[in-house]
């Protein structure tokens, strides 16, 4: 058997981007809304009219939906979960016996088969009863074993391991090492082959439901040698196996059920029969898995947003300051506007996101990203919102306000529950770089080798007349469009409904300017247009209004169209929409207009220790300890906490 590889891999920063470009689903085989806002065209026709589910889709959809509403109901207590920091067995048990765990798989295996749409729902549903639920089946079902194999697995595995997720086994995914995030080309577990197996070594980190999971799906990197690819690569791997730890369960300051842990593996064997897809396609198959895996997250923030906006209502009513309840204060009344209309427009854009992924018309990896980093965003500041309306109730415990007799409003856990999808899956900044690297890869497309600083005048020169060619054609179409046109998009002024089609008029007019702002951007920066991460995230960040501004009109004249809170919904969107359109002028204003040099420059003196004077007159309570823990490959000295439940 080869010998381990007990370094941390030394990769280059150029050599880093290379293994994530080649990660990238390089293609575009279906339309993108998304891609094409960022490209200066509004291409209302690829979500207007709303599409539809099935009959016999939303008939199967609203069964499990009722089942699990009297569950939650009554089988799960929300505030013992958080006393006690573990979901019962009992719960978990329950769950399975219900059919939670295979809400995403196909019937033919065992599991509901339900579609992306119901399952959001669902996940909205039982996150609001209890957030830590939400994501242990988010991450069994999004990204653990069930979903890659849907996309990637043999028949044969997927009649092996399917069944058992459906019904019995937990599933969890594992990326993440204690000195490896988001740069996965530094990956150092390793799975070295040896006859018809490999032997796995290395540590893993945050391994959501990794304490009481059944089955893992396991990146490691495989050593090249000759005949053989190696790379990063994807393994289904038996919890249970000899030679895995569970080292720690880790504790969080929100989702205090969570079953996340350390998990250390040495000399583990693995059948080769249980690699998922070639040697070297495990980042490939995480973010292909993770294309639709992501919208599990903003489901559940559009059911918390739900609850801020039930509390809020109740809340304000009741409490009374200077003769007439709170919610007649405009500075509390500002509030609650916010979190109904972004509740409106979230919903929209998650409920619209999931329809197209079940219909496979469209490509939505974009939509899906903007959807995450939309949601994990906006249902922060739509809790912190609700926790500032209740004032010095907002930052009490449920678990206090009942001692005293008052109603138990978990508004403070929603806050720290909620942080953390600002981190998961890709945090805030990752997911702006994510889809900014895709806003602008038609650019990269043509005109990549003319900002390489490594290609030679001759490539240069051909991308120069490539690139001529393309901007000939595509920047005279951001001039003008049907933005300036007063009656543009009239159907979506019906009467006696307030007009939003002046919005929508507006994303047009806007998405020309964001994609004018872009080019300029390449042209100014070229190839350090990369380090510009500010600028690129102000850039995602019009594409995540404008999309949203889009769905929230769209679902609102489809409610108008089949009878449902027509009239309402048409206020929510406008008045989402004019939120909106403020934040969008702010931000286009801050693409040339901000601090971001000034930044660099006192980030600079800050590690080149110019400013620790600043630092004196405090105590750190931080303990000792390493910052990164060490993470060499080895059998671990430590108690296994690995608990499956049975």
């Amino acid at each position: 058997m080869a010998a381990l590889t007990s370094q941390q891999p030394s990769v280059t920063e150029r050599e880093a981007r290379q293994v994530a470009e080649a990660a990238r689903e390089q293609g575009w085989r279906k339309p993108s809304f998304a891609k094409e806002l960022f490209l200066g065209r509004f291409r209302l026709d690829l979500i207007h009219p709303h599409p539809q589910p099935a009959g016999e889709d939303v008939r199967r959809g609203e069964e499990f939906l009722a089942r699990l509403r009297d569950f939650c109901e009554t089988r799960i207590d929300s505030a013992r979960i958080e006393r006690e920091a573990r979901i019962p067995d009992e719960v978990i048990n329950g769950l399975k016996e219900l059919g939670a765990l295979g809400m995403k798989i196909d019937i033919k295996y065992g599991g509901l088969g339900l579609t992306q749409v119901y399952y959001n729902k669902a996940l909205a549903l039982v996150g609001s009863a209890n957030p830590a639920i939400g994501a242990l089946l988010s991450a069994h079902q999004s990204i653990g074993v069930p979903q890659p194999l849907k996309i990637f697995g043999t028949q044969e595995q997927k009649d092996t391991f399917l069944p058992r997720c459906a019904r019995t086994d937990i599933t969890a995914f594992l990326l993440t090492e204690p000195d490896v995030g988001s740069d996965p080309a530094r990956l150092a577990t390793t799975a070295v082959p040896d006859g018809d197996s490999y032997v796995l070594d290395g540590v893993k980190l945050w391994t959501t439901n990794g304490v009481v999971a059944d089955l893992l799906v396991v990146m490691a990197r495989v050593p090249k040698a000759e005949g053989r690819k190696g790379g990063i690569t994807a393994f289904v791997v038996e919890a249970a196996s000899e030679g895995i730890t569970v080292e720690n369960r880790n504790a969080f300051m929100g989702l205090r059920g969570l079953e996340n842990g350390v998990t250390r593996f040495h000399q583990v064997r693995v059948p080769a029969a249980n690699r998922i897809g070639p040697e070297g396609a495990g980042l490939k198959i995480a973010l292909t898995t993770l294309n639709t895996g992501r919208l599990s997250l903003p489901a559940m923030c559009v059911g918390a947003g739900k609850w801020c906006l039930k509390i809020a209502r109740e809340w304000s009513a009741a409490r009374e300051q200077w003769g007439k309840p709170v919610a007649f204060h405009e500075a509390v009344g500002q509030k609650i506007s916010f979190i109904a209309a972004t509740t409106f427009a979230l919903e929209a854009v998650v409920d619209l996101s999931s329809q197209m992924a079940d219909e496979n018309r469209n490509d939505i990896r974009i939509e899906a990203a903007l959807a995450k980093l939309y949601g994990s965003e906006m249902g922060c500041l739509m809790a912190d919102e609700l926790v500032q309306i209740r004032g010095g109730r907002g930052f009490e415990t449920a678990e206090s306000l009942a001692a005293r007799g008052e109603r138990a409003v978990p508004a403070e856990q929603l806050l720290r529950d909620l942080r953390i999808n600002r981190i998961f899956e890709g945090s805030t900044e990752i997911m702006h770089l994510l889809i900014a690297r895709e806003a602008v890869d038609a650019h990269l497309s043509v005109a990549g080798d003319l900002i390489d600083p490594e290609k030679s005048l001759s490539d240069k020169a051909k991308a120069g007349a490539k690139a001529g060619g393309f901007y000939a054609r595509w920047l005279p179409k951001l001039v003008a469009g049907p933005g300036q046109l007063p009656n543009s998009y009239s159907e979506f002024h019906p009467d006696g409904h307030v007009d939003l089609s002046g919005h929508l008029r507006y994303v047009e007019r806007s998405a020309r300017k964001l994609a004018r702002s872009t080019f300029y951007a390449m042209s100014r920066w070229q190839g350090k247009m990369e380090t510009k991460q500010g600028f690129l995230g102000r850039i995602v960040d019009i594409g995540a209004e404008l999309f949203a501004m889009s769905a929230a009109c769209v679902r609102a004249e489809h409610l108008r169209a089949t009878g449902e809170h027509g009239r309402e919904a048409y206020q929510l969107a406008d008045v989402f929409c004019r939120q909106s359109r403020v934040r969008v002028d702010e931000l286009f204003g801050r693409l040339w207009h901000n601090t971001d040099e000034l930044d660099r420059k006192v980030t600079k003196g800050v590690l080149g220790g110019s400013y620790t004077w600043l630092e004196e007159g405090v105590i750190d309570p931080s303990g000792d300890g390493a910052w990164i823990a060490d993470a060499t490959p080895g059998p671990s000295k430590r108690e296994n906490v690995h608990r499956p439940i049975r």
